[in-house]
């Protein structure tokens, strides 16, 4: 039996760019895009420094439609996904190695407004929202949370009869 073994990345950080939406021939959306994170601490004689790391991410499928349209340069992500490594052959003939972040969910922060995550406005898996939705207006979302709540104040019904103590 095999030994199990874990490859999972968790960033938060900004865009660095713009995505960048692609089809494979196959017809197979695949998006990429960078993101930065930062670091700083104070060393021994009290100078603080800081370290900018720049990561590249590449998403898949309709996580990749997703991005395309809810991401852009600047904004600050919250990322899960996976490390892998490619190699290829650059156009001097050289062989490269580079490493990549293949993204397997993300919320995205909108500057002190609620996060988003997945086409939510507020980070809520709910089974009523489709995936792929966009939600890129604050008046359609307020008006979809109104409409949830709505349904929920219809569907609960609490009898204190029911109540177990």
């Amino acid at each position: 039996m095999a030994s199990r073994s874990m490859n999972k990345v968790v960033l938060i950080g900004n865009l660095t760019r713009d995505p960048e939406l692609k089809y494979t021939p196959n017809g197979t959306a695949v998006c990429t895009f960078g993101v930065a994170t930062n670091r700083s601490w104070t060393t021994q004689d009290g100078q603080i420094k800081e370290d900018t790391q720049f990561h590249r991410i590449v998403a898949w499928q309709k996580l990749a439609e997703l991005c395309g349209k809810l991401l852009t340069k600047g904004r600050k992500i919250y990322m899960e996904g996976r490390l892998t490594y490619r190699s290829f052959t650059g156009k001097d003939g050289q062989q490269r190695t580079i490493a990549e972040i293949v993204l397997d969910d993300f919320i995205v922060f909108d500057g002190g407004k609620r996060p988003m995550v997945a086409g939510t406005p507020d980070g809520k898996t709910e089974p009523s929202v489709s995936p792929t939705q966009q939600v890129s207006s604050e008046p359609a979302a307020a008006a979809q949370e109104e409409k949830i709540e709505e349904k929920n104040e219809q569907t609960e019904t609490v009898n204190p009869e029911d109540i177990p103590f």
